[in-house]
């Protein structure tokens, strides 16, 4: 038998490697309970009171031009044995794993959709992010419209939004806030994170079907692919291409 220094990382480094026997995948994804929980309300916190509309669009001028720094794919991909995702309940090794994972389970369950399985292997690579002097609030985590109102199914809604300032202001406190009614989620500011991050920085993009980049921008946006919550802003294009971003969720 191999010794636990040989075994492969990818077996090791897994969120169901240390779940106990009979664990169901709606096991996961626990936000009331388990040992990174505070870690996990922390971030939170922090992101759902700095989210604001003003901190989206600031941000993405200073990323829209993706100036920052140039690198290949693998020389990004092996950045993310730095990064620890302190919003995930599940895990807690780095993301580079998680990437391999991903691309495997997708080429186990989709072999003859290779851009399928290339989304798996990018769609974290934003979290990089948090190497370049970002705070994890800003990059990991489940995403939400900014400029309108924050729905239930929005992670710990009931609590980390008292002092986020948008929540005050009339204009953006209402089911449509900002937005009209099912403009399409391609004219909503998204809560900015590695999502809005890898979609800008890409220069794939040309070259990716819509699915793909669907699935790259609104992989963490689990209040619309798995609570069912912001349908009113939704497009009929954005329909369309939800049952894609659910078969990658």
């Amino acid at each position: 038998h191999p010794s636990s220094q040989d075994a492969d990382p990818s077996d090791v480094f897994r969120p169901d490697a240390r779940a106990e026997p009979g664990t169901l995948k709606r096991d996961y994804r626990n936000y009331t309970a388990g040992p990174l929980l505070d870690r996990v309300y922390n971030t939170y916190l922090l992101m759902h009171t700095h989210q604001t509309v003003d901190f989206v669009l600031k941000k993405s001028m200073e990323y829209g031009a993706c100036a920052q720094r140039r690198m290949s794919i693998m020389e990004a991909l092996d950045l993310l044995d730095n990064v620890v995702d302190e919003s995930d309940p599940d895990v807690d090794f780095p993301n580079s794993y998680h990437a391999y994972q991903t691309a495997e389970g997708i080429r186990q369950a989709h072999p003859d959709k290779d851009w399928f399985q290339l989304v798996g292997l990018l769609h974290d690579m934003g979290k990089i992010l948090a190497l370049s002097g970002e705070p994890q609030w800003a990059v990991v985590g489940d995403t939400f419209p900014v400029g309108c109102r924050v729905q239930k199914s929005v992670v710990f809604s009931d609590s980390t939004f008292r002092d986020n300032p948008d929540s005050k202001n009339p204009l953006y406190n209402t089911q449509y806030g900002i937005y009209q009614p099912h403009c399409g989620l391609a004219n909503v500011l998204m809560s900015w994170g590695h999502d809005d991050g890898r979609a800008q920085a890409a220069p794939l993009t040309p070259f990716l079907l819509l699915q793909a980049l669907y699935m790259i921008r609104f992989h963490s946006f689990y209040p619309w692919h798995t609570g069912g919550d912001y349908m009113h802003l939704c497009s009929e294009e954005d329909q369309r291409m939800l049952p894609w971003v659910k078969e990658f969720k």
